[in-house]
């Protein structure tokens, strides 16, 4: 048996925080108490006036094809992440060969090092003693979709949907947490609600949940995203997520209460920082243009009056975003551009790119697209950003769980990858927002209890000693929108399993992390 102690600290949990020590024995902790004794041969951490947490969720994760590399872990731990629940936004590298989540998600995702083939359990099996945290995933729609019937519109025949309602069946029988729908990518975004009623009830069967890039752009539109969202849970029973919720935070109260009160209750995961990213393809180009694996793009532009159409249809997009409008080009940052030729336009304004390059930021967004295969991702500054007195509501309500969306891709990456749990710590467990025990449960427990993670989320006797040591006077998020991979500080020492895998806030290279099945 191995034994770690954490000694002189104080444990943050239900109740609040008291001073206590935790004695771990194996995977388990074993003991939580004031003047534990040191166990022979058991390591030791002086905790000193730092505060013992569960391990964070990352309830919104893209680290799981890049989990294997020591950056993104450090990254992760230096958070006091534990545990990232992956297969996002409908897309994923299983089922199936994981050349469609390669090919359009390659720029959010990566490539799964390790995964050439197989289900959703043969995904799993390629994290268990690999990695220093815990990954579980979901069962992602749209690649299912893609698998049964390709990425092109209409919907989906009988013998189709029996043949995807197969695919989701046996995805959670092998441990998928849920379901996962991204409703504005391609082909996610062809699923009408009777094809996800369809899915659903198999989640539903199986006590998974139901988790939605809902369809429409967020924002002032999120009503209707919600109310789709609310129509599967009355119609199957399932129990429903709504991924990075950002929109008015009085709409989105109001609308999630009237929600409930109409039998539809639901959870959600968001992250403390105003800018969105994502796809360029998925911002700008209708859906027939943003198939991915395509030369779509190029032969719709290869002369022209054609290049002249496809700019209308750009603009007309662009305008007509709640989130975007009149100074799009200035709100767009590029963040992943892979094409050699493009590289260098990392980090700038499409408007910025377009002065350096004498060229024009729709023009030259096409160009970029084609050049990197559409492979490219950008940051979105809002309009009107919402401060932390403003989001704190929404942060306070019950069902919120942090997720981070993060995206490790890439020389300029969204800050929200590098600092979302530190920055919620930061800003969020203060006097007059949310006490330490709150923190704890938004970051941890109740992710843990709607994703069935087992005996994780909570610092008690006999839970998963999947630990954090968090230092209140100097956590904090360093990565900004212009310094964007700058490691979080404050956390130094993090446990996963019983085992030591961040200590004085360097990798022990230790790799106790599991491939996560969903409990129970």
């Amino acid at each position: 048996m191995t034994s770690v102690l954490l000694r002189g600290g104080s444990v943050v949990d239900d109740d609040g925080v008291r001073l206590a020590d935790v004695l771990v024995e194996d995977d388990r902790i074993a003991r939580i108490g004031p003047g534990i004794p040191v166990p022979p041969g058991a390591a030791v951490v002086d905790c000193g006036e730092r505060l013992v947490l569960p391990g964070f969720v990352d309830a919104h994760s893209h680290a799981g094809a890049l989990v294997f590399e020591p950056e993104v872990q450090l990254a992760l731990l230096r958070q006091g992440v534990t545990t990232i629940v992956t297969g996002q936004d409908g897309v994923g590298p299983a089922p199936g060969d994981g050349v469609h989540a390669s090919t359009s998600f390659g720029a959010i995702d990566g490539e799964h090092p390790h995964h050439d083939g197989g289900g959703i359990g043969d995904l799993l099996a390629t994290y268990d003693g690999t990695t220093p945290l815990n990954v579980a995933t979901h069962v992602p729609a749209g690649t299912v979709r893609h698998v049964v019937r390709g990425d092109g519109p209409g919907s989906a025949a009988p013998d189709e949907l029996r043949a995807m309602r197969t695919l989701v069946r046996n995805g959670l029988d092998e441990g998928a947490v849920g379901l996962s729908t991204g409703l504005d990518y391609v082909p996610g975004l062809y699923a009408d609600t009777a094809e996800l009623a369809a899915l659903c009830i198999e989640v539903a069967d199986a006590d998974g949940l139901y988790v939605s890039h809902m369809r429409g752009g967020y924002e002032a539109n999120a009503r209707a995203g919600l109310e789709e969202i609310a129509a599967l849970v009355r119609a199957t029973g399932v129990r429903a997520h709504v991924s990075h919720l950002h929109a008015p935070v009085d709409l989105a109260l109001a609308v999630l209460d009237d929600l409930e009160r109409s039998g539809a209750p639901m959870s959600f995961d968001a992250y403390p920082y105003s800018r969105g990213c994502t796809i360029l393809s998925m911002l700008l180009l209708p859906a027939e243009l943003a198939r991915p694996g395509t030369d779509d793009l190029a032969a719709a532009i290869a002369d022209p009056e054609g290049r002249a159409r496809v700019r209308v249809r750009v603009l007309e997009r662009v305008l007509g975003r709640a989130d975007l409008g009149a100074g799009w080009a200035d709100q767009v940052t590029l963040s992943h551009v892979p094409a050699p030729a493009f590289h260098a336009l990392q980090g700038r304004t499409l408007t910025e790119a377009a002065d350096v390059t004498a060229s024009d930021p729709v023009d030259l967004a096409l160009d970029v697209l084609v050049a990197s295969s559409s492979q490219v991702t950008v940051v979105m500054r809002v309009p009107s950003p919402r401060t932390a007195d403003e989001l704190a509501p929404l942060f306070r309500r019950p069902g919120h769980t942090a997720g981070s969306d993060g995206i490790f891709v890439g020389t300029h990456p969204h800050p929200r990858a590098y600092g979302t749990f530190a920055r919620y710590l930061e800003e969020y467990a203060v006097p007059g927002r949310l006490s330490w025990a709150e923190a704890a449960r938004h970051l941890a427990t109740t992710a843990a209890e709607r994703y069935r993670l087992g005996d994780r989320g909570t610092v008690a006797v006999g839970s998963v000693a999947d630990l954090v040591v968090v230092d209140p006077a100097r956590v904090a998020a360093r990565s900004t929108y212009a310094l964007p991979m700058l490691l979080a500080e404050g956390i130094d020492d993090v446990l996963v399993a019983g085992v030591p895998v961040l200590t004085d806030g360097a990798l022990t290279q230790a790799t106790p992390g599991q491939g996560l099945r969903r409990a129970g």
